[in-house]
């Protein structure tokens, strides 16, 4: 099997190397790395180091250092292929086989990288001939000389239809190749392809090797209906999942202490380079992406987004909480830098060099700073109506954020600000909270167990749990073995392995809450970059690997043999839809029980109106999730098993 550069690439950037290592060292955290007792030495002390930026681990009591794939190769006696099968299944990267078609498809993609590197080397020649004089001056009127014209690889695209076409036409390249690339505009209505940039400066985007991808591209003339231009998506370029400068931010994030900043524009990112700050990205023309936040993440814990000190750039900074707060964690947050009024980062650097740049980005702030700002904000609180509306909207916002424990401190921190900003609410007089300070609850203790307030005297509380029909549903009365819900999703990708490669990511996030689901979630994920074609070869696979009693306890628990959509002869389209529902109904069911372990800590803490409600709440919504009201699209569970809806 061949596997790409990009491939491997993909498997990397998916599984910090800290991620893989710790499975066999016990690390700690050391500055910008992880260290740990060489898995290769006997030693006492320390002098094995992880970098998850520079994506390598380095043992200075071997002399040996190297990638993921290396420290799986040396550890487990795996040979290259099977380290980067294992990883890719941990990663939920499918491999593709070595197949015509995939052999044809690299093909394609290494010529359309040749092509972008041969129009990059023909805009950078341009920018230094004679017709490239105006936008030689233009970059020298921002600062941008020839050292860093070169560095950048800056370069000038003719005011001409064709010059880039004949120039690549002349290299060999066809002109579908071209049109691929991005590099010639085409259409029904347009007879004879011609060059997409015109008379504008160019900026090459790279992917993270440092391989260009993409172009934007500056116009010189004030009258072109777009002042810059991206390349278009290709096989190559997708511009929410790419930083501009990311090849170069990478080592320059890991020797600024672990720090890397994202700004708007690709002369901010040049001009802030040029003053000292070369850990520098920008989005390529896009709001910032779910995708990029995690690239920003693996350079940085806390990346400073820089944005123009106009309503614009507060309003793209609001945009980019919206992107983050359902990601981030522990380890995993934003800072958010403004600049002065009217001015961009390219504007700062030039007027008050690398001094006010440092000012700016020391002044930055934290999300939840950010946060508070923007919802307490946005209009008056004069009534107790928009009081009400804005203690909601931060509840709601807040319980977007998946990591449980970071969630809760943020409904405290809100809360905290809440106290600050209108007092006490309520007619007790009760103190504003304090972040670190335990709350006093307002019920009262009963033999040990907690009381919510107005609970009548000798009434003993219960803690809500879930409903009657759930409790005696078959995803509750079965004990042992495998969850009828995770046993039903594993069946429907065993018994349909097309489902396997287009439901990998799925099949890879799959939080099991036994062991033998487990195994058998990890086994079909190793499985899905063999494309196998029937249910058959994926028994016998099975069956190889020692797991058919697993896939029995599976059958048993949901009784495939009266459930129709999981027999391998249902159609595909059919079970897909049943896959899909049990996923979103198996997700939620987890989070809203870990939900509800969360609200009754805060009610025990805290007996307020707003945590008995919410307890009610997750109450109400858990019973939702009983498998018969699953009825969706024709699918349901019916006398406790799937079956069609009638």
């Amino acid at each position: 099997m061949r596997f790409t550069p990009s491939l491997l690439e993909e498997i990397k950037a998916r599984l910090p190397v800290s991620e893989v290592v710790r499975k066999r060292v016990q690390l700690k955290k050391s500055g910008r790395e992880f260290s740990g007792l060489s898995p290769f030495t006997q030693e006492k002390s320390p002098s094995f180091f992880v970098n998850d930026q520079k994506m390598a681990w380095f043992d200075f009591s071997s002399g040996q250092n190297g990638n993921i794939f290396d420290f799986v190769m040396r550890t487990e006696g795996l040979t290259f292929p099977e380290a980067v099968e294992r990883l890719a299944a941990e990663a939920g990267v499918a491999l593709p086989k070595s197949t015509p078609e995939n052999i044809e498809r690299e093909k394609k993609r290494a010529t359309l990288q040749e092509v972008l590197e041969l129009s990059a080397k023909f805009f950078e020649e341009q920018l230094q001939a004679r017709g490239g004089a105006k936008a030689r001056g233009y970059l020298a009127g921002r600062g941008m000389g020839a050292s860093v014209q070169k560095q950048f690889r800056l370069g000038y695209a003719p005011d001409e239809k064709f010059a880039l076409r004949d120039y690549l036409a002349g290299k060999g390249a066809t002109a579908e190749t071209m049109i691929e690339a991005g590099m010639l505009i085409h259409g029904e209505d347009i007879a004879v392809p011609y060059d997409r940039f015109r008379d504008r400066v160019m900026f090459p985007i790279c992917d993270r090797s440092g391989k260009v991808i993409a172009f934007g591209g500056r116009a010189l003339e004030k009258d072109v209906p777009a002042k810059y231009l991206n390349s278009p998506e290709t096989p190559l370029f997708h511009k929410g999942s790419v930083l501009y400068n990311h090849h170069n931010a990478r080592k320059a994030a890991h020797d600024a202490n672990g720090q890397v900043i994202a700004v708007e524009g690709y002369v901010d990112v040049i001009a802030m380079t040029g003053v000292g700050f070369g850990n520098v990205v920008a989005s390529c023309g896009t709001a910032l992406t779910p995708d990029q936040c995690e690239l920003l993440w693996r350079m940085a814990e806390e990346p400073i987004l820089c944005f123009d000190g106009d309503k614009a750039g507060r309003k793209a900074a609001y945009r980019a909480i919206d992107t983050a707060l359902p990601l981030i964690g522990p380890g995993k947050s934003l800072r958010f830098a403004f600049l002065p009024d009217g001015q961009d980062p390219d504007d700062l650097a030039r007027s008050g060099g690398q001094e006010a740049v440092a000012a700016v980005l020391t002044a930055s702030r934290p999300l939840a700073e950010v946060l508070w700002t923007r919802e307490s904000e946005a209009g008056p609180l004069d009534t107790p109506e928009r009081r009400a509306a804005l203690e909601r909207r931060l509840d709601t916002i807040v319980r977007s954020i998946a990591d449980e424990t970071l969630r809760r401190y943020y409904l405290d921190e809100m809360r905290a600000r809440l106290n600050d900003l209108l007092g006490p609410r309520r007619g007790g007089g009760r103190a504003p909270f304090q972040p670190g300070q335990r709350r006093g609850a307002t019920g009262r203790a009963q033999g040990g167990r907690f009381q919510p307030p107005g609970t009548p005297q000798g009434y003993r509380f219960q803690s809500p749990g879930v409903s009657s029909g759930i409790a005696k549903s078959v995803l509750f009365t079965r004990t042992g073995g495998i969850p009828a819900r995770e046993a039903t999703i594993l069946l429907l990708l065993a018994n349909h392995p097309d489902l396997l490669a287009r439901h990998i990511e799925d099949l890879a996030g799959l939080e099991c809450t036994s062991k033998d689901a487990g195994r058998l979630r990890d086994a079909l994920a190793a499985l899905a970059a063999d494309r196998l074609e029937s249910d058959i070869e994926v028994r016998a696979a099975l069956n190889d690997m020692g797991l058919a009693g697993d896939l029995h306890k599976a059958e048993a628990m949901v009784g495939v043999s009266s459930v129709w959509v999981l027999k391998p002869e249902a159609a595909l389209e059919d079970a897909e839809v049943a896959l899909q529902q049990a996923l979103v109904l198996h997700r939620r069911a987890l989070a809203l029980n870990r939900e509800l372990k969360s609200a009754e800590l805060a009610l025990a803490e805290d007996a307020t109106e707003e945590n008995v409600a919410r307890l009610r709440e997750i109450q109400s919504e858990l019973s939702t999730i009983d498998g018969r009201e699953a009825a969706l699209e024709g699918f349901g569970f019916m006398s406790g098993r799937l079956g069609r809806a009638v």
